[in-house]
């Protein structure tokens, strides 16, 4: 199972990334957990600036903006 955490304060971006990485697990069939993290310091100890960010297995795969519906994909079903 993969361990995913959408770093950002709540905001719609990060709220919308959550729910992009929700609909892509259920679709690709992939068991995730999902935890949304919106505590900034625990943000900063990840060295992320700018969010939403999202940690896949403990790597920063992404900072700042919405990402792409293909780049989400990705993130499920690789390994």
């Amino acid at each position: 199972m993969k361990k995913i955490k959408v770093l950002g304060s709540g905001c719609k971006n990060c709220e919308t990334t959550a729910k992009l990485i929700s609909i892509a697990a259920e679709q690709a069939g992939v068991e995730i957990e999902l935890e949304k993290v919106t505590d900034m310091a625990q943000i900063m100890g990840y060295g992320v600036m700018s969010t939403p960010g999202v940690v896949v297995d403990g790597k920063v795969v992404y900072a700042g903006g919405l990402p792409g519906p293909d780049l989400v994909r990705n993130w499920i079903t690789q390994d």
